[in-house]
């Protein structure tokens, strides 16, 4: 028996700001580098051209602007250094230029026999920004979706007795009762999710044999209704918790991007979608991990958090480590 109570008190501090001081550095490195590469351009635009021993451009003010508006960009960049988060749009524009680049070259390349060596820039242009901008924009996300900057932390005394279900009863009240199993789900469009009611629904008559069912989602009270109904489980004891109050109370943590969509979450995706668990829209933090659990006189008994949001939860094995 593990007679848990996790450590969560009001006020604890919230996870740490998103940005960090590399990425305003990058944008403002980019910025700079931006606007040096675009004045050369359009004071020397046959430099590069000479440099790699290329025919020179009949008409060397395309090219020029082509500099302009890299040292535009520049500009951009360097307002958006103050706050990447905040002026994601300036960095989706930028990703999607600096992916489209390299895109357009390998097609001139190929088609009209554009010299492999002009690639040279796009090193410096577009591919070492690749990483970069995504992180920024995975940031970006992940700071948007957090729904608990919206409200405060609950202790875990608050958490078990003013947090009720769609029933009317507690966390507190049902442990109280006898052994309760509850099932933290992520976004109803999860596909995962959908996998865990399927799971939770062949196995029911066992759980309830020895404890109640409750599952709680970050959805609204109607999606969150027809998210049971559609795996028959609407006469469970159902807890809508669209700030996630109740996943901070049991350290149910919020994930990495590749606890969340890595290779191993895609493999497991496919897998899911295959068995015919669909993927809809996402209504809740997609970063938050699921898990499930066993409480007992307002104690956890038997917990299993997932370490990533492919996790399927061993319902059963779960039951049994907590009853015994």
């Amino acid at each position: 028996m593990v007679n848990e109570k996790p450590a969560n008190a009001p006020g604890n501090v919230k996870n740490g700001a998103a940005v960090r001081p590399w990425m305003r550095n990058t944008l403002a490195l980019a910025g700079v580098y931006n606007l040096i590469w675009g004045t050369w351009v359009v004071a020397w635009p046959n430099a590069y051209f000479q440099l790699l021993q290329i025919e020179l451009p009949r008409y060397p003010q395309i090219w020029q602007c082509v500099g302009m508006i890299v040292g535009v960009y520049g500009i951009a960049y360097l307002l958006a250094a103050r706050s990447p988060t905040r002026h994601w749009p300036i960095v989706v524009v930028g990703l999607i230029g600096k992916v489209l680049g390299p895109l357009g070259f390998l097609a001139a390349a190929v088609q009209v026999d554009l010299p492999w060596s002009w690639g040279i820039t796009l090193l410096f242009n577009d591919l070492a920004w690749w990483v970069p901008f995504v992180i920024i924009l995975t940031a970006t996300v992940r700071e948007a979706s957090d729904t608990t900057q919206q409200t405060e932390r609950l202790t875990w005394d608050r958490a078990m007795t003013e947090v009720l279900s769609h029933r009317g009863q507690s966390l507190a009240q049902l442990s109280q009762e006898g052994h309760v199993m509850v099932v933290f789900l992520r976004h109803s469009g999860c596909a995962f999710c959908h996998e865990t009611l399927d799971n939770l629904a062949e196995v029911r008559e066992q759980i309830e044999a020895r404890a109640r069912i409750a599952i709680v989602v970050m959805s609204d009270s109607l999606n969150a209704s027809l998210l049971t109904e559609q795996h028959e489980l609407q006469d469970t004891h159902r807890f809508v918790d669209p700030t996630c109050q109740l996943y901070d109370a049991f350290a149910l943590r919020r994930g990495s991007l590749s606890q969340v969509i890595g290779p191993r979450v895609w493999f497991r995706g496919l897998v899911a979608v295959l068995r015919g668990n669909r993927i809809g829209k996402i209504d809740g933090d997609v970063f938050r991990l699921p898990g499930v659990f066993l409480l007992r006189h307002q104690q956890i008994v038997s917990a299993s958090r997932a370490e990533f949001s492919s996790d399927r939860p061993a319902l059963l094995e779960i039951l049994n480590k907590g009853i015994g």
